[in-house]
C-alpha cells in the first residue's frame, strides 16, 4: 500500500514524518479531509484575519497531491 504524508502549515506548522499507508489517492483525499475537519477546529481562536491554514497531502515520494487551503481576511467595504 502507498503511503501519503500529512503536513500542516499554519500558526504552529508541522511535518508528518511517518506517514499513513492508505490504498490510494482517493483514500488519502478522505482521510485529508476528516483530519483537516479535526485540526482547525482545535484552533480554537488562534487563527486571525491576515493569517492563512494549510494541510498539505504529499505521496511516498514527498511529491505533493492535494491542499486544503484557508485564508482569513478582513472584509473591507
Amino acid at each position: 500500500m502507498p503511503k501519503y504524508f500529512f503536513n500542516v502549515h499554519n500558526v504552529q506548522p508541522s511535518t508528518d514524518q511517518a506517514g499513513e499507508e492508505l490504498p490510494d489517492d482517493e483514500a488519502a483525499w478522505r482521510e485529508a479531509t476528516r483530519f483537516a475537519g479535526e485540526l482547525f477546529k482545535d484552533i480554537d481562536g488562534k487563527f486571525r484575519p491576515g493569517e492563512d491554514w494549510r494541510l498539505e497531502v504529499m505521496t511516498e515520494a514527498r511529491k505533493p497531491l492535494y491542499q486544503i487551503y484557508i485564508s482569513a481576511k478582513i472584509q473591507e467595504d
